[in-house]
């Protein structure tokens, strides 16, 4: 056999080398049988960030998992899910994700990333400049016992201002609460979330932004207010890690999707009934919808909680969690 047959011989020998290695490689990325994963998501920028991958769910398209949610209203309604397996994923407050680890000592859940930023406004009708200005005054807000509530107070003491003494809060159970008594009422002092700030510009005549707690929360901190985190029950975790990876892909994907295509993102927000797409349009900017994960993740909460810690441990559930409270892939 001469030298040039060969070399022809060696090359195609190794053609179908690369070949069965590309194969077995293609057969290892497929190896992932989709499983069923079931995510909570709270009314509002967190399930903003979500409807993409929702609706791809909907309309079929093919996708790593088998996907079914639910948009609540209240963070019970996902503490609920969570507790009993219901879900196993889930958007929630910051800080309340800290409170269930060390609730449950670490057992229930970990936080696989960000996917909210400051969102959070005082407005009202009336002149309002600083925090000062709100002494002696009744602000209503909905999220008692998680960062509207932690946030707003940590500010109002990094001011000089007490809580519990100078003014009067008064909670309501969901956001449209808050957005009813605003519009119903010229004197209320509302503390609002996007996107239903929005939604209050478009429904109340004279309406102020009066300040935003993320600017005030960084000026003091030198960090971004954090408003929400995607959990996952480590139950489900254990057993199907792959497919959870797959999932944060997919739901990066979203978020993306979400704020580089606004218009279309708008409409699926007003299909899912969590604000109209006119409102949507506006307010996805606003919104402050990310996704960071892994150190970045870790570095900023671990900030964040270390703030609220400071002045009531409540805040994070007695004690600042463990390493254990963050996933990394």
């Amino acid at each position: 056999m001469n030298r040039k047959k060969i070399s022809v011989l060696l090359m195609s020998m190794l053609l179908i080398l690369l070949t069965a290695c590309g194969n077995k490689e293609e057969v290892v990325e497929k190896s992932v049988e989709p499983t069923s994963i079931s995510i909570g998501a709270l009314k509002g920028p967190t399930a903003m960030g979500l409807v993409k991958l929702f609706n791809d769910s909907d309309k079929g398209v093919e996708q790593g998992n088998n996907y079914k949610y639910k948009i609540a209203a209240s963070p019970d309604e996902i503490v609920a899910g969570l507790s009993k397996g219901e879900f196993d994923v889930a958007a929630i407050p910051a800080n309340l994700a800290s409170i269930l680890y060390n609730k449950t000592e670490g057992k229930l859940l970990k936080v696989s990333n960000l996917n909210t930023l400051g969102v959070l406004y005082i407005a009202s009708k009336e002149d309002i400049d600083t925090l000062e200005d709100l002494k002696s005054k009744t602000v209503i807000m909905s999220g008692k016992g998680s960062t509207p509530e932690f946030a707003f107070k940590e500010i109002l003491l990094k001011k000089g201002i007490d809580p519990e003494r100078d003014l009067k809060i008064e909670y309501r159970s969901q956001h449209e609460e808050v957005l009813a008594e605003l519009i119903k009422d010229d004197s209320v002092v509302a503390l609002l979330p996007q996107p239903f700030l929005t939604v209050a510009e478009t429904k109340v005549e004279g309406l102020k932004v009066n300040f935003s707690l993320n600017d005030l929360w960084e000026d003091f901190s030198g960090e971004p207010l954090i408003t929400g985190v995607l959990v996952v029950r480590n139950e489900f975790l254990e057993e199907n890690k792959e497919n959870f990876d797959l999932f944060l892909e997919e739901y990066k994907a979203s978020v993306d999707f979400v704020n580089e295509n606004i218009e279309e993102a708008a409409v699926l927000v007003g299909n899912y009934d969590i604000v109209p797409e006119e409102v949507a349009k506006i307010a996805i900017p606003k919104c402050n919808i990310v996704y960071v994960e892994g150190d970045e993740l870790k570095a900023a909460l671990t900030t964040y909680l270390e703030v609220l810690s400071q002045s009531d441990k409540a805040s994070v559930g007695g004690e600042l969690p463990d390493e254990n409270f963050y996933y990394k892939r």
